[in-house]
């Protein structure tokens, strides 16, 4: 295994360079600019009602809805997918890599990602198949095809297919095992060895793939309010601890988003390319504004029209980024970089373990505390994307390839738990950045039915 990885990173890492570093700033910033002004700031003027639809009228067993499900399971759903390693391990590489700084930019592509995944939501809805036993299907391959007539959209969809079986149904599985792996072992002092912890991992989530969108909307519906709670609470309690540095916490984030080089070192254009290139990067990673993961959910909601679940969906990067994920910027900075001597030599799979040993005194219970977070976060990850995937399986290949791919899938798990910590995340990042591609093309040629829906509440109001 070490020598496959030591062979596959550079390469791996040489064509994310020119994928991360200009292709996926241009799009991503791009479409997301593009639709704030198209949509007049819709995640400004309609945040207030997104927050009413998900938070209004919360129930934790959605019920019966029809063909589909309810708007807050495939919220939830999505905010599985969303809520990972990318907010904890993520988010931990951003500043190790970019500096503090790295999380402005990824507050900046996750405030234009919200008018962005407002347009993949209402598209997702618009464009969805509802069979004839119920189910539904839907997601960035149908919208594409809609986009682009004939053989470039069928090639166009095809390409995102494969990319997001690939991305998510097993690199992405693999990225969140090996970092549940590496966070138990951590924990235990290598007691629970990393094989282990994947193999128990795997028989668990063989059976709740096999269940379908009902089941896993049902587990995420209950874990996730569940997991961002005890997360956002132990965050909460170390800013306590550490409130005299709050200030200066947001100071080196402001600061160091545009003066990187004080911390990272080198020349001011270097280390600014390292700043918004992380902070790109990770906060696609995180928020997944724009891939085309989170349609897949967003899509299965039986909503009244395609306006509502597209502020809903502006919640989960809310929720995601803007919450979540700055905890972890929060209690990182403020406990190992305010008053400290530049940049912790620590892995980016332990940094948070380690700010929250060092906070409470106690590194035994950071590291515990941090493994269990990550271990639901990740968990609930795995599953929504193997639905995400199990989706495009169903496209390319028919409803009888799903079975064949969910047994693939269990066995990427496993192998996430034994490959190297970079190759993993390398192999990821390649493959999230490749679905962006056609994603954002159609999202920018269906800018009109985005506009119309916007316009439709409007004229509700009137």
């Amino acid at each position: 295994m070490t020598a496959v990885s030591d062979f596959l990173l550079p390469i791996v890492q040489k064509i994310n360079m020119y994928l991360s570093d200009y292709i996926l700033i241009f799009l991503l910033v791009g479409i997301g600019l593009f639709y704030t002004i198209r949509t007049r700031f819709v995640q400004v003027r309609c945040f207030g009602e997104g927050m009413k639809k998900v938070f209004g009228n919360i129930k934790f067993r959605g019920g019966k809805a029809g063909s589909g499900l309810s708007s807050f399971q495939a919220l939830a759903t999505a905010i599985a997918a969303q809520v990972g390693t990318g907010n904890i391990v993520g988010a931990c590489g951003a500043i190790l890599i970019g500096g503090p700084g790295a999380i402005f930019w990824m507050w900046v592509i996750a405030f234009f990602g919200m008018a962005t995944i407002y347009a993949e939501a209402v598209l997702a809805q618009d464009t969805k198949v509802v069979l004839e036993d119920g189910s539904v299907l839907g997601g960035p391959v149908y919208y594409i095809k809609k986009a682009f007539k004939g053989k470039f959209g069928k090639a166009l969809a095809g390409f995102f297919a494969v990319a997001t079986i690939l991305a998510l149904g097993c690199m992405g599985a693999m990225v969140q095992s090996n970092s549940i792996a590496g966070a138990v072992s951590t924990a235990t002092a290598d007691v629970v060895p990393g094989w282990a912890v994947g193999l128990a991992l795997a028989a668990v989530c063989a059976i709740i793939f096999i269940g379908g969108i009902k089941r896993i909307a049902s587990v995420a519906e209950k874990i996730v309010p569940l997991m961002a709670v005890i997360y956002i609470v132990t965050g909460l309690i170390i800013l306590g601890i550490n409130f005299t540095k709050i200030p200066a916490t947001f100071g080196m984030i402001f600061k160091y988003a545009f003066m990187p080089q004080a911390i990272l070192g080198g020349t001011v254009g270097m280390a600014i390319k390292a700043a918004i290139s992380q902070g790109v990067k990770r906060g696609l990673f995180s928020n997944e504004a724009g891939m085309g993961s989170t349609p897949h959910a967003h899509a299965q909601a039986n909503v009244e029209k395609p306006h509502d679940q597209g502020v809903a969906a502006m919640i989960g990067v809310f929720i995601d980024t803007f919450v979540v994920l700055t905890m972890t910027a929060l209690v990182v900075i403020s406990t190992l970089y305010v008053g400290g001597n530049g940049t912790p030599d620590i892995s980016k799979a332990n940094l948070m373990q380690t700010a929250v040993g060092t906070a409470f005194g106690n590194m035994t219970l950071g590291n515990i505390l941090v493994a269990v977070c990550l271990t639901f976060f990740a968990f609930t990850t795995i599953i929504s994307w193997n639905f995400f995937g199990k989706q495009n399986v169903q496209y390319l290949f028919g409803k009888k390839a799903t079975v064949v791919y969910s047994v693939i899938a269990v066995i990427f798990v496993m192998l996430g738990s034994l490959l190297s910590n970079d190759l993993v995340w390398e192999l990821t990042d390649m493959f999230n950045n490749l679905m962006v591609i056609p994603n954002v093309i159609a999202l920018a040629v269906l800018s009109g039915i985005v506009v119309a829906a916007v316009k439709s509440k409007k004229k509700k109001e009137k």
